[in-house]
């Protein structure tokens, strides 16, 4: 019976189970906004279960429930909603919340706030707009998206980008804005030499932004005014960029994502010299410059190419003409001992550069369940660039993790580590830039690819500029073999940096909120500089002198430590007034511990880079430099009845970059909002808002030793020492200051299918800390002060809509716009001009008292009362010495970008633009004088080649008067001879022959920054699958300079981020970049 019994017992269990099973099916469904558009990446959770999902890229979901289940959907933004899962077929329309209406977004210590209750402008991008386009610095991406955010992407391999805000605001010190991850802030170093940041020699190792992966970024936030950011303190007086990393989410599954994007590159032609093919080497002595000798010592003179002469003013190309080029000199040529047509080369320097490829490669976990969120994620970087032997490799992994102890208490840790080797990035500035050499100093007769066969034949430096190839000397004049360059006197650079912080969360009542919060940002750099035995001897190592051969290395351990107290409470007072308080304080401790040093008087053996190979020993250059900076700060927020807002904010520091007895500055902030749409109740408009802040801040000078004696070595066993040249009144050095207010309106209209934000701001920067140069008698070279000031005014308009917006279809577009006037209001103890920076030929970079800060002089040209350009008699332009012939400031900048979609197929475009600003250009200055470009070798206005003689109807005309002896002006009729090299006699194309502000160009121009096509696959196709959602991308990255007026050369092009801007000299070409992108979530 017993028996019987349990036989019936589990036969009852089976027929239950199988009832639920049977109870149990597949919902599906698709969910869309109030609009009817699709909503990908909501969360579908089966209430009281584990079992979750996500809709995909057409807002369809799948999950498997029972008819008495209940179904969450939930997204932010959003209005959460539970359906009873009763039918298989369940179509969820969500609403938003009045939070979504105006937006969420980070602002400073990562504090969430409502967009509609900030007095101060902050923009937010997405992380499509962010992390679609392959890059190897994110902030690159952030070009044309930004009102009042200028980004200068240079065109070095892997090389430093500006990011500057409502323009410059100190006149020597960092001006670049503070970037913040997770509302901590972290390092973004440039380690650039000062030479490579000032526009001469070195090489330009990029800044630590790199470091930052893009496809771990959820979102950005770009908060603009010193009122914005005002409780990070001296650190983002410049304004901040808020990345918001990617998180896991609670009671999701796993979930899994890879993306892999492969890119090839091509140097954008416009960006590089077109070569005449008319003339070739040789110029120095005039214009038939070709060495009559006996070469092959038959009794009878030959022709013989000048190749010590690195100029293309010689001798017009003509193939009945044998001559004796510098392959008849490199064994084991095909010419060796022959002589050859006098031709133009087959394959000029444009032939150097090879495509670039790189690869990203990124793998993401992801996940949660009711107490714990997690999210993994490693990418793999590989970048070959455009010149020979250079390529960048760079591993990035990054953690984020979250923990709820307690309903109360909830830990969080997150942790990124990159690991990053580079191998061959390219030369800077004027000197050692094989680069500069091809776009200034050349021989249009020289077969680069001749070239690369004499280098790979021995590895030897044999050169087409040798120094007396038939007296039996092959060494190099100038230039090396620019393979030689490429391949023996390479550099490389290694960077190991972790960044990994914890905090605790305590609520210690549903409006009160205690969080601790500690982060560490490590670095660890290693910079190496080769110079193989056999190369032409150049500045180099510590001591700056002239070396054949050398090694040099930089090392550099960097340590900040960030530790925050942060206390909120949100409360009531009454029905309608809202409050919320916050208070807290910071220390930051950061401490560089550096090292640079190199051989000196030559390697002892070849190929053996050691600091220890060295003939000579000097000093290395050590330094440890630490710093710390506390401060307490406190905010205070209030609304009415969500329609006035008003905030107020204070904070104090101490640093120890200042003296003892004033170390301690303070600043603060105010600011308001009044959303005037909640008292107009109209349907057609969705926001509508006034704003209003004022704020001052501080910013103390960078972290060093100042005043500090100088090591200078040893001298017979007894140390050397000096002062340092530069004299500090350490004790009465205060912080620079900074007053700004700024006011705006936003609105939003038609159900927020049209935006528009618009700011205007003006801020003033006072007790500038800069150094003036002092009279040798007392001591100093320079004296450090503080004095003068910066005036930045300007207005900023962001427009977005979406004109176009159906089931299957939409249109999307964002405009952004923006002035900046910035002045040099004083200086100090009247004084009217400070040289920044010094380039060739007496050209510098200046703040002038009344100008616009970075003020170009130089040589001008005298203008008639009407503004004509004054000839001199001989055709010749009269030059005034110490002139403004240009401003690195840009009139305004924008961006125009678009994206449309239809159903699955999405096209996107980004346009650029510049209006303003100039550029001094030693590559064409050095390029004209030397005859290398078409800009000397063009058919003439009477129809003759322009080198012709006078005689024979060369020459050209300078446009402007001449003056005559009763001081009117007549138009100028009298040519210039152009026959010749300016090198040669101070006359015709090039700076020896005219003033530098000729080759000052406007830094205007029009861009295609960005052009996409994107694929998702529709969800018919993975339904039942384990792939979830599938995209593919065709992706387009400076595509096309659409107008500029620099011949020759990307008006962004440089030498390094920093304030010295506006000087362009051996800069690398502009890459186009096309690449494929897959992108699948399982």
């Amino acid at each position: 019976m017993k028996l019987k019994f349990n036989g019936i017992l589990v036969l009852l269990v089976v027929l239950m189970a199988q009832l639920t099973f049977a109870q149990e099916r597949a919902v599906t469904g698709v969910v869309s906004d109030n609009t009817g558009m699709p909503i990908p990446g909501v969360s579908v959770l089966v209430k009281g279960t584990k079992s979750g999902t996500q809709t995909d890229f057409d807002g369809r979901y799948t999950i498997k429930a029972s008819p008495s289940q209940v179904l969450l959907f939930s997204y932010i933004g959003m209005k959460s909603q539970s359906l009873a899962a009763t039918s298989s077929q369940i179509n969820v329309k969500m609403v938003g919340t009045a939070v979504e209406l105006e937006g969420v977004v980070v602002t400073a210590l990562g504090v969430t706030r409502e967009k509609k209750s900030l007095g101060y402008s902050s923009q937010k991008l997405s992380a499509e707009e962010v992390n679609t386009t392959p890059t190897s610095n994110f902030l690159n991406n952030l070009t044309g998206k930004v009102a009042g955010l200028e980004v200068r992407s240079n065109s070095n391999f892997g090389g430093s980008t500006n990011i500057v805000l409502r323009g410059t605001k100190s006149i020597t010190g960092n001006n670049q804005a503070l970037i913040v991850i997770d509302g901590v802030p972290v390092n973004n170093a440039n380690l650039n030499t000062s030479d490579a940041q000032s526009g001469r020699d070195g090489f330009d190792f990029g800044n630590s932004a790199s470091d930052i992966d893009p496809n771990n970024i959820e979102s950005i936030n770009v908060l603009k005014g010193a009122a914005a950011s005002a409780l990070y303190g001296s650190a983002a007086s410049n304004g901040a960029i808020m990345i918001t990393t990617k998180k896991g989410k609670k009671n999701a599954g796993l979930g899994v994502s890879f993306s892999s994007t492969a890119s090839v590159g091509t140097f954008d032609k416009s960006t590089f010299v077109k070569y005449q093919k008319q003339y070739g080497g040789g110029g120095y002595t005039g214009n038939d410059d070709l060495i009559v000798t006996d070469v092959n010592g038959d009794g009878t003179d030959d022709l013989l190419v000048p190749t010590g002469y690195d100029i293309s003013y010689g001798n017009a190309f003509d193939p009945t003409l044998q001559v004796y080029n510098w392959n008849a000199f490199a064994p084991g040529n095909a010419n060796f001992g022959k002589s050859t047509p006098w031709v133009a080369a087959q394959n000029d320097p444009t032939t150097f550069f090879e495509k670039s490829f790189s690869t990203v490669n990124s793998l993401n976990l992801s996940g949660g369940d009711e107490t714990s969120t997690f999210n993994l994620s490693i990418t793999n970087n590989e970048d070959k660039g455009i010149l020979p032997n250079s390529s960048l490799k760079r591993n990035i992994i990054n953690g984020n993790f979250s923990k709820d102890l307690s309903d109360k208490l909830t830990a969080r840790a997150f942790f990124t580590f990159t690991d990053q080797n580079t191998v061959g990035r390219n030369s800077l500035g004027y000197g050692d830039n094989f680069v500069g050499g091809f776009r200034q100093w050349w021989q249009t007769n020289v077969d680069i690819k001749e070239q690369k066969q004499e280098y790979f034949r021995n590895r030897e430096n044999i050169t087409w500029n040798m120094n007396n190839p038939s007296g039996g000397d092959l060494t190099p004049s100038y230039w090396n073999n620019p393979y030689w360059d490429r391949y023996e006197n390479f550099e490389s650079d290694v960077r190991r940096r972790i960044l990994t912080g914890v905090n605790l969360s305590y609520d210690v009542t549903d409006n009160f909120n205690l969080l601790a919060r500690a982060t560490i940002d490590n670095s660890n750099d290693r910079q190496e500089l080769r110079k193989a035995v056999g190369s032409h001897a150049e500045e180099f190592g510590v001591s700056q002198s002239s070396e054949k051969s050398g090694y040099s290395l930089y090392t550099r351990a960097f340590l900040q430590q960030t530790y925050d107290f942060i206390a909120t409470y949100d409360f009531k007072l009454g029905s309608k007034i809202g409050a919320k308080l916050l208070g807290g304080a910071t220390l930051i401790k950061t401490g560089a511990d550096s090292f640079n040093g190199s051989t000196t008087g030559g390697l002892v053996k070849p190929r053996l880079y050691t600091l220890a190979n060295s003939n000579n020993f000097v000093a290395p250059i050590e330094s440890e430099i630490y710093s710390e900076k506390s401060g307490v700060y406190a905010q205070a927020s209030f609304d009415y009845n969500k329609t006035l807002y008003l905030e107020g904010s204070y904070r104090r520091d101490q640093s120890t970059t200042l003296y003892v007895d004033n170390n301690s500055y303070d600043y603060y902030s105010v600011g308001s909002s009044f959303i005037f749409s909640e008292i107009l109740n109209a349907d057609w408009l969705s926001l509508g808002k006034l704003r209003i802040n004022y704020a001052q801040v501080g910013n103390d000078p960078a972290a060093g030793i100042l005043g500090a004696r100088i090591n200078n070595g040893l001298l017979s066993g007894n140390p050397l020492f000096q002062n340092s040249s530069t004299f500090v009144d350490f004790k009465n050095l205060k912080p620079e200051k900074q007053k700004s207010w700024e006011a705006g309106i936003e609105a939003s209209v038609l159900k927020n299918r049209l935006t528009l934000d618009l700011s205007v701001y003006k801020s003033n920067t006072e007790n500038q800390i800069f150094n003036v140069p002092q009279s040798p008698s007392t001591g100093y070279s320079f004296s450090q002060v503080n004095a003068g000031e910066l005036e930045n005014k300007g207005i900023e308009i962001a427009l977005s809509g979406s004109p176009i917006k159906t089931k299957d279809f939409q249109w999307q577009i964002g405009v952004n716009w923006s002035k900046n006037k910035n002045t040099v209001v004083s200086l100090n103890q009247g004084r009217t001009n400070l040289q920044l920076a010094s380039w060739n030929q007496n050209v510098s970079l200046n703040a002038t008292v009344g100008e616009q800060y970075g003020a170009i002089r130089g040589q001008g040209i005298l203008r008639d009362p009407s503004g004509s350009k004054v000839v001199d008699t001989d055709g010749n332009y009269v030059i005034e010495e110490d002139q403004i012939i240009g401003n690195i400031q840009a009139d305004w900048i924008g961006g125009v970008s678009n994206r449309l979609t239809y159903k699955n197929l999405s096209f996107n475009f980004l346009i650029d633009v510049k209006q303003g600003g100039s550029v001094f250009s030693l590559d064409q200055a050095y390029g004209q004088d030397t005859g290398v470009g078409v800009q000397t070798a063009y058919i003439n206005d009477l129809g003759n080649p322009v080198r012709n003689s006078l005689a024979n109807g060369g020459g050209y005309i300078n446009p402007g008067v001449v003056i005559d002896s009763n001081g009117n002006s007549i138009t100028n009729t009298t040519r210039v001879d152009a026959s010749t090299s300016s090198e040669f006699d101070g006359v015709g194309f090039g700076v020896s022959g005219n003033p530098n502000s000729n080759f000052v160009y406007d830094a205007s121009y029009v861009k295609l920054r960005e052009i996409g096509f994107t694929y998702s696959l529709p969800s018919k196709f993975l339904n039942n699958g384990f792939i979830k959602d599938m995209s593919f991308s065709l992706i387009g990255n400076n595509v096309w300079i659409i107008h500029k007026n620099l011949p020759d050369a990307d008006p962004e092009a440089g030498t390094s981020s920093g304030n010295i801007q506006g000087f362009q000299s051996g800069v690398m070409p502009t890459v186009k970049v096309y690449s494929f992108n897959v992108k699948v979530k399982f």
